[in-house]
């Protein structure tokens, strides 16, 4: 049967009478990952019922960011919207048109907490910017800021190296000439929410809740959505304290899946520690691809589509929070 495409993206905006900051949160990037969705509509539910107010700045809650994608139940719509966005004159996918809406949105904000949820079991975690600089690949200036939105979210995994990683994974999909669909060779294939927050001069991060299905994640959410909103002083809630010991990791490598008959060695969740030189999967033809030092696997996705990302390797960082 025919579905008639959404035509729009809902937001909903509590603007305080007395100035501040302007926090946006988004749900469902990734259709399939509705722990955010879930944890926007019990914020909204509060403040509608009066239980707490916006007093200073600007929250804007966006329940549903691909609604396509949320009404197949699956990561995309045409393609992955974290993926290279931008402003496109001329759309295309279904996701264009989405981007077209969303970035000025994020432009007319300071901060993004953008909530997700992933494929295998693990923990919490949270994605960080860079430190700053004046790099070409991400230059960065609030550090400082995105840092502390962090100690106050709940979850103490953090990983960084987000967009070096992209520009390593691209570097080998030109050199092997694969991942032409999807926009795979283009340089700024890893800018997603995030990413491109920072890009307009402003800061975010974005939250892995926990796996797809765990009942947990939408409270994980719920928990970070209030604490951000009273760290930012947009309304009086209380703020809990940081966590005293956070562990940092950093992603140093992503690798893509090449043939449908790749496949994992074993059961991975995200963040299972490996040593130097075991195996994590098995390529079609039967050679072995290890571990290239005692690390981390990440984001493992057994049913990762040809020339798409079907693991991410990480390591200890040494940056400190």
């Amino acid at each position: 049967m025919h579905m008639n495409r959404p035509t729009a993206l809902r937001a909903h905006q509590f603007v305080g009478f007395a100035p501040g900051p302007r926090l946006i949160v988004l749900g469902a990037v990734h259709g399939n990952e509705t722990c955010g969705t879930q944890a926007i509509h019990r914020v909204l539910d509060e403040l509608t019922q009066g239980a707490w107010a916006i007093e200073r700045g600007t929250l804007t809650l966006v329940p549903v960011t691909n609604p396509l994608a949320y009404r197949l139940g699956q990561r995309q719509g045409d393609r992955n919207l974290n993926r290279n966005l931008g402003v496109t004159p001329n759309p295309v996918d279904f996701e264009d048109h989405v981007a077209n809406v969303l970035c000025p949105w994020l432009q007319a904000h300071d901060v993004l907490l953008d909530l997700h949820s992933f494929h295998t079991a693990g923990q919490p975690f949270v994605m960080i910017g860079p430190e700053d600089n004046a790099g070409p690949l991400e230059p960065f200036a609030h550090a400082r800021e995105e840092l502390q939105l962090v100690r106050h979210l709940g979850p103490t995994r953090v990983v960084e190296g987000w967009m070096e990683t992209y520009a390593r994974g691209v570097a080998r999909r030109r050199a092997a000439g694969r991942g032409v669909a999807e926009g795979l060779l283009d340089a700024r294939y890893g800018v997603g929410t995030s990413e491109y927050m920072r890009t307009q001069g402003g800061y975010g991060v974005t939250l892995e809740c926990g796996q797809h299905e765990d009942p947990s994640a939408p409270e994980v959410a719920y928990q970070a959505i209030r604490q951000a909103v009273a760290l930012l002083g947009l309304a009086s809630l209380p703020l809990a304290p940081p966590s005293d010991t956070f562990e940092v990791l950093r992603l140093v490598d992503v690798i893509d899946r090449e043939s449908p008959a790749d496949r994992l060695a074993r059961t991975w969740s995200s963040f299972d520690p490996v040593g130097a030189g075991e195996v994590i999967g098995l390529r079609a033809d039967g050679s072995a691809v290890r571990a290239p030092t005692d690390g981390f696997v990440v984001f493992p996705n057994p049913a990762a589509l040809v020339g798409n990302e079907w693991f991410y390797f990480a390591q200890r960082s040494q940056r400190q929070l």
